[in-house]
């Protein structure tokens, strides 16, 4: 009890420190995982003298915070947006997974001379991308819709696969030709029990009738919580039923759902911060700084970045015909965070000989290539012509009518260069349903007839019904891009 007072206070410093810490990341379009692992290296051994090295403890703790992470990921995933990408995000999910797998380890096994299951270990453990990383630096930034999906599904979908290769490398038993349908079936039957426990779940809270708003959001994170328990325990992919769980419930009509969204991104910043402090805190930065061990991951994240990373995304969008331009992008978007520190928690909590080492060189990876592809992120989808500053976003309102109405608001920033300057509020024709409210120009607002001319550094806010709000966001796309004969012109906004 004399201690509370203490832990209490640093852990309230600590949350602080990192709520602050988003708006200084999200400017700089930084994940802001960075600050947190520093946060934790600075309260750690070599710090203010905080000892932590329990790696069972680690992991339990990182597998937890992945489950609310993933959770929030799916809640906040509109199938509207992801729907377009399906198929390119699950095959970036899978297929590009499974070679990179392979890349990685083949050149860990000819450079580092490891044995091929330790070497495949490794590959496993750098080859999923970071969902909290990805949500936070690709959310608001004006990617395309498509695209945007396309790296946002493949890092909800992604953690699932490579944490069963992991389990399955980091343990003794031979590895065998039924080992691809054992992956095969955990995935799908844990997609299985996402989608039903995600469909009863949402029926369940239509009809309830709870005694108070606020238990809608914590019941709605519960289901996506049983799910990863239910998934586990049938032997399936519990991260899977988890992310499955999330999206179904997140584009469900849920009584009190801007609570529950607003709920649930509350609690996957938690989960991040929380973990990426504890992370921060099992490093040793006197095994960080050892020569050999950053030599080691910067040739690791070169041959994943420079290598594996391509050669695995181009021929998993083969099929899809996506153009070149976007695959580059999404080559460079596979941004590492906490999920491969977690990964190579395990190995080090089942004993595997080098099993610090791999937790050590991947640590140094994530801070290197995070801060190197976070910073370049949007300049390269700039660079591109991806990048669309016209991009409708969601505005999170805590007003019960808005569900009651079923209606959503959008809002859109008419950046320089943009299209949409000089067009007339008639000249949009937004579809029936959808309307723009309000125009805020030079920090003044006012409510628009058909004849205000729009212009650029506006911000408009638009209310729409939820049947008609894909259409509304591929329209302003459109003008966005084409202007007010973008019809004419064959611009669909898609």
């Amino acid at each position: 009890m004399e201690q509370l007072p203490v832990i209490l206070g640093v852990g309230a410093a600590v949350l602080l420190a990192g709520v602050v810490a988003v708006g200084f990341s999200t400017r700089l379009g930084l994940p802001t995982l960075l600050v947190y692992l520093a946060i934790g290296v600075l309260l750690g051994e070599e710090g203010l003298g905080i000892q932590f090295d329990d790696a069972e403890l680690t992991q339990a703790l990182g597998i937890a915070a992945l489950v609310l992470i993933l959770a929030e990921g799916g809640l906040g995933t509109r199938w509207s947006v992801v729907r377009p990408a399906l198929g390119p995000g699950i095959a970036l999910a899978t297929v590009s997974v499974a070679i990179s797998i392979a890349v990685v380890g083949t050149a860990m096994y000819l450079v580092l001379d490891f044995d091929w299951r330790t070497a495949l270990l490794w590959g496993a453990v750098l080859s999923s991308t970071d969902a909290a990383a990805v949500f936070s630096v690709l959310r608001g930034k004006g990617i395309r819709k498509r695209l945007s999906g396309a790296v946002e599904l493949e890092s909800g979908l992604n953690d699932a696969p490579v944490y069963i290769m992991v389990i399955l490398l980091a343990g003794t038993d031979p590895i065998t030709w039924l080992l691809p349908l054992d992956v095969v079936y955990q995935l799908v039957f844990g997609a299985l029990v996402g989608l039903g426990l995600g469909w009863l779940g949402a029926q369940a809270l239509r009809r309830a009738a709870l005694p108070a708003t606020g238990l809608y959001p914590l019941a709605t994170v519960a289901v996506c919580v049983f799910a990863f328990a239910a998934g586990q325990l049938a032997e399936a992919s519990g991260l899977m039923a988890t992310y499955i769980a999330g999206v179904v419930l997140g584009n469900s009509r849920l009584p009190h759902r801007s609570d529950t969204l607003s709920f649930a991104e509350g609690i996957g910043w938690l989960a991040q911060i929380g973990l990426f402090v504890l992370l921060g805190l099992f490093a040793a930065p006197a095994r960080l700084l050892d020569l050999h061990t950053v030599l080691a991951g910067l040739f690791a994240g070169a041959v994943l970045l420079f290598v594996a990373r391509p050669l695995s995304v181009v021929p998993s969008l083969a099929p899809f015909k996506i153009p070149w331009r976007e695959q580059i992008f999404i080559s460079w978007a596979g941004l590492r965070g906490a999920v491969p520190i977690v990964l190579a928690s395990i190995p080090l909590a089942q004993g595997r000989p080098g099993a610090d080492l791999l937790l050590d060189i991947v640590f140094v990876l994530v801070v290197v290539f995070t801060l190197l592809q976070g910073l370049t992120m949007t300049p390269l989808a700039k660079a591109l012509g991806i990048a669309r500053a016209a991009e409708p976003r969601e505005v999170q309102v805590d007003a019960a009518p808005l569900d009651h109405l079923d209606a959503n608001l959008l809002q859109v920033r008419i950046q320089p260069g943009s299209k949409l300057h000089g067009v007339y509020i008639a000249e949009l024709r937004l579809p029936k349903g959808a309307t723009v409210s309000l125009v805020v120009r030079n920090d003044t607002g006012f409510t628009p007839n058909e004849s205000t001319r729009l212009a650029e550094n506006d911000d408009l806010l638009i209310v729409t019904t939820e049947s008609v709000r894909a259409a509304v966001e591929r329209r302003i796309r459109a003008v966005d891009r084409a202007g007010r004969l973008a019809r004419w012109k064959g611009e669909t906004g898609r």
